[in-house]
């Protein structure tokens, strides 16, 4: 069990102690896709979805599910994030979004930026779902992470 921080010496879970750990800049992006059907992406183009506009509302979600990681996700830390932004792109086939989460504190966001983008998606599939109940939330992952001790990081493809 060696390497796994969120484990003591006996193997029982427990939260990480990090406060010997300097306040520092910390930011995560991360980024993912929803792929839909031509009528789907059509309808949220042009503001056609009956539950609204598909784009703003997924973006507020994404604030709020990054807020919220702490109680979604086991042994997370809670963060006073400084800024969390979501850019939604319509594409030809479906939606990506990506997420930059910060703050000044001793942990990392990765996983505030990956919550996101996640529930950004949810909320996209959620609110399109009468239009196309196949789509496929894909390719969620963290591009890069800046700050702390393990220093910066960045995907390679």
């Amino acid at each position: 069990m060696a390497g796994l921080t969120h484990l003591d010496a006996a193997g029982a879970a427990h939260m990480v102690d990090v406060g010997d750990k300097a306040v520092t800049r910390r930011e995560g992006v991360a980024t993912g896709r929803i792929l839909m059907s031509a009528a789907a992406v059509a309808a949220i183009r042009d503001g056609a979805v009956k539950k609204g506009d598909v784009i703003a509302i997924a973006r507020i979600a994404g604030i709020m599910g990054a807020k919220r990681t702490s109680d979604l996700i086991p042994l997370c830390h809670p963060l006073p994030l400084t800024r969390v932004s979501l850019d939604l792109t319509i594409e030809e086939d479906g939606v990506t979004v990506t997420a930059l989460a910060a703050t000044d504190g001793k942990t990392g966001v990765e996983m505030e930026a990956l919550t996101a983008v996640t529930v950004a998606l949810l909320t996209i599939y959620d609110m399109a779902k009468a239009i196309d109940k196949a789509m496929t939330i894909a390719a969620v992952r963290l591009l890069e992470k800046r700050g702390g001790r393990s220093g910066d990081w960045r995907a390679e493809n």
